[in-house]
């Protein structure tokens, strides 16, 4: 693979800046693309019990015919592993294994993964860099941009964390022919987010590659990774802490972090899957409030239903659910301000806005509904 198969974008933050690589066999090549940003050569791959099998033997080949000095770590797969208790262990191995503040962490994984590594850099040495090796479509496309680290508590998903920049993302589109149909749809999910944000034209090209994409077409798949993070970057570059418009990326999350958190996060419910419903609840949300035409929900919700994503509660056990539940999960939403919950509501496909005048009668009909 030469240099010219590899897309590059960058995330311009100033001193903070970084590239995220596109393209296929970059975990191969990982060694010569990571040692330019690398402040010594020495990292320390992170990985889970899922993705090292397949590919943490290159990964460390790659690293080592570069002349950079591995470790490896790894910890169990899933939604749990993203807890106090793996913060912990994950710190206390990296201080057994004498890192350093000029040790870089790689994170090979999921959003979990990238989550909880970019996280135990952000605190371990009072910061060390990490760089994000994304091996699923929602990371790829979504969580490894950004700089959003966190785990989950017992009150809700990533309520603790911090804003802390990767210094390299490296997006192998190779990868994603080893995941099944299920966290394709996952990643998907945040795909249509940039489309239904701000972006019709993307949407409307979605509607007609979705398919296809999703069955495996690796040019299609590259197209959607580069448009979503090129999007992102965009976006992060504007507004790295979301003080503003960056809030709008949370399209469905407010309702799928409450879905999650109800779900427990047991792997029932993937985080695609609830951004999925979520995105269909702020939609209809919108549509009972009048903001917008029955047209484009219906559009929105017939494409999500024609991939083979969810869009409502049927898939969840969610026979015990209240409106009540749900309502003091989303109170406890990173976006609350002086108690008011904050909402991505919009007027069509292409038109989110941020909006704190929902009420909360509106909010218990709509759950109510939902849960019926």
């Amino acid at each position: 693979m030469t240099a010219s198969n590899i897309s590059t974008l960058r995330v311009d933050l100033g001193d903070r800046s970084y590239d995220i690589k596109v393209g296929s066999g970059l975990i191969e090549r990982a060694g010569e693309l990571m040692a330019p940003v690398l402040a010594r050569p020495r990292v320390v791959i992170i990985t889970d019990d899922n993705v090292a099998p397949l590919y943490l033997d290159a990964l460390t080949k790659s690293l080592n015919a570069a002349h950079v000095q591995t470790d490896a770590i790894t910890v169990p797969a899933g939604e749990q592993t993203k807890s106090f208790a793996q913060l912990e262990s994950l710190s206390e191995k990296l201080l057994e294994l004498k890192v350093e503040r000029t040790t870089t962490l790689v994170a090979l994984g999921g959003g979990v993964i990238g989550d909880l590594v970019g996280f135990t850099a952000s605190v371990t040495l009072r910061g060390i860099p990490f760089i994000q090796v994304p091996t699923t479509l929602l990371a790829q496309v979504d969580s490894s941009v950004g700089g959003k680290t966190g785990i989950n508590t017992r009150f809700g998903k990533n309520l603790v964390g911090a804003f802390y920049q990767p210094k390299l993302v490296l997006a192998d589109t190779e990868v994603l022919n080893t995941l099944d149909r299920r966290q394709l749809l996952a990643g998907y999910a945040e795909v249509l987010k940039y489309g239904f944000i701000d972006d019709p034209d993307f949407f409307e090209w979605l509607e007609i590659n979705g398919k296809p994409l999703l069955g495996g077409d690796i040019g299609l798949r590259r197209e959607a990774v580069l448009s979503s993070c090129g999007a992102k970057a965009r976006v992060v570059a504007e507004d790295e802490f979301e003080k503003g418009k960056r809030a709008l990326l949370n399209l469905g999350h407010t309702f799928g972090h409450a879905l999650e958190a109800e779900s427990g996060y047991g792997g029932g419910l993937l985080h695609g899957e609830a951004v999925a419903i979520g995105t269909a609840m702020a939609f209809d949300l919108s549509h009972k409030l009048g903001l917008c035409d029955g047209q484009d929900f219906g559009r929105a919700v017939a494409h999500m239903k024609s991939v083979g994503l969810p869009t409502d509660f049927s898939t969840l056990n969610a026979k015990d659910w209240t409106v009540d539940a749900l309502m003091n999960h989303m109170s406890r939403d990173k976006k609350v301000e002086g108690g008011t919950m904050t909402f991505i509501m919009v007027k069509g496909i292409g038109k989110s806005f941020i909006t704190q005048d929902i009420r909360e009668d509106d909010l218990r009909q709509l759950l109510a509904r939902w849960l019926s």
